[in-house]
C-alpha cells in the first residue's frame, strides 16, 4: 500500500519556499521574539520558584537569637540573605563624615532598601523584552493580513479571476 502525499500549498514550508523577502523576515522576526518570550517566560518561572523557596524557609531568621544567628539560617545566595547581610554590614560600616550626619537607623533602613531595590530590579529583567513583543504583536499580525491582501489583490488583477485559489494562498501566507 503506497502512501500517497500531496504537498500542502498553504502551510509553513510552502510559505519558506515560495515567500520573499518580507515574508521570510517577517517570519524570522517572529522566531526570534517567540524564542526570546519562551526564555524569558521559563527563567521567570525559575526565578519565581527559588524566590517562593526561599521564603519558606525564613521561620529560622525570624526564631534566631539574634540577627547574625538568623542569617545563618537563611539559604546561602538568597535573596532574603543578601537583604539581611546589606543590614548587617550598614550597622558594621556606619561611619565617615557624610555617614555621621546620618542616624544609625536611617542608614540600616536605606542600605536593606538599595538591597530590596537591587533584588526588583533583578526579578524585573526581561519584562521590558516581553512588554515590547506584547504590544507590537497585534502590529505584526496585521501587517501580515496586510501583506497578504496586497499579494491576493495582485494575483487577481494579474490574472483577471477572482477564485478563492488567488485570494486564500496569499492571505494564508
Amino acid at each position: 500500500v503506497k502512501k500517497e502525499t500531496v504537498d500542502n500549498p498553504y502551510g509553513l514550508e510552502a510559505m519558506w519556499r515560495d515567500g520573499d523577502w518580507v515574508t521570510k523576515g517577517t517570519a524570522v522576526i517572529m522566531v526570534i521574539m517567540s524564542m526570546g518570550s519562551w526564555y524569558i517566560i521559563f527563567t521567570k518561572l525559575f526565578e519565581q520558584q527559588k524566590i517562593l523557596k526561599s521564603a519558606r524557609g525564613t521561620a529560622g531568621f525570624w526564631e534566631a537569637g539574634s540577627i547574625k544567628k538568623g542569617i545563618d539560617t537563611l539559604e546561602e545566595g538568597s535573596a532574603f540573605r543578601y537583604m539581611a547581610e546589606q543590614g548587617i554590614n550598614a550597622s558594621e560600616h556606619h561611619e565617615g563624615t557624610l555617614v555621621e550626619n546620618i542616624d544609625l537607623h536611617t542608614w540600616i533602613s536605606m542600605s536593606v532598601q538599595r538591597a530590596v531595590g537591587n533584588i526588583t530590579s533583578r526579578l524585573q529583567d526581561g519584562l521590558a523584552f516581553l512588554a515590547t513583543v506584547g504590544s507590537t504583536a497585534p502590529f505584526v499580525g496585521l501587517f501580515g493580513t496586510v501583506w497578504g491582501i496586497y499579494h491576493a489583490l495582485t494575483a487577481i488583477g494579474l490574472s483577471g479571476n477572482a477564485s478563492i485559489e488567488k485570494v486564500a494562498g496569499p492571505v494564508g501566507e
